[in-house]
């Protein structure tokens, strides 16, 4: 019988809705760590290539929010997870407003881009961290697209969604075509996660 708590630390409702899948009661702690600055001090460094940049954000930022947790809870089990969305010229963050969002989805619009989440899991003082990329691409943006994309905008919320979509509502009408993980995609890749849980418990 387990003798600790399962945490994920993450007030993501889509998060808590994929590990449910796998556990079925954990609680739900975020972290306090200022995601922002940890984020602008680290893109002011030099990196060869962007997308490594952009990829290794992903894991810091993962990591932290888990170190950040288990300071006070160093019995437990805790998940946590950042997911990016990028390509080789930029980071797309949440959208700030409107026309932020309209001017998002029309750029990835044609072309194909980087779903990245990282996990960290933190077990008996131990923190593993990893990775799982998908790669869609949308439609082009021709007179549909951009109507869809008004439309999405409107109808939905793309505001608490990194590059201003997500696949698992109407925003996968703008989306052609996707390679890798569709949970991935919507914030938890639950497949490789179970296998890292397996291998580190």
């Amino acid at each position: 019988m387990k003798n600790y708590d399962i945490i994920l630390a993450s007030n993501s409702q889509r998060r808590k809705e994929l590990l449910k899948y796998i556990f079925e009661d954990f609680k739900i702690i975020s972290s306090n760590i200022d995601e922002r600055e940890l984020e602008q001090k680290f893109l002011s460094k030099t990196f060869k290539d962007n997308k490594s940049k952009f990829s290794e954000l992903c894991d810091i930022l993962s990591f932290e929010k888990c170190k950040d947790v288990s300071l006070k809870h160093k019995d437990s089990l805790i998940i946590s997870a950042d997911t990016i969305v990028y390509d080789d010229k930029k980071l797309f963050g949440k959208p700030l407003d409107y026309n932020d969002a309209k001017s998002i989805l029309e750029y990835l619009s044609g072309k194909e881009h980087i779903v990245q989440t990282s996990v960290t899991i933190y077990f008996k003082g131990q923190f593993h961290t990893f990775s799982e990329k998908s790669f869609v691409t949308f439609y082009d943006l021709d007179s549909t697209q951009k109507e869809l994309i008004e439309d999405y905008i409107k109808s939905e919320n793309p505001f608490d969604k990194v590059g201003g979509y997500g696949i698992q509502d109407k925003g996968n009408l703008l989306i052609k075509s996707i390679k890798g993980d569709y949970f991935n995609i919507v914030g938890l890749p639950i497949s490789k996660l179970n296998r890292k849980l397996i291998e580190i418990m």
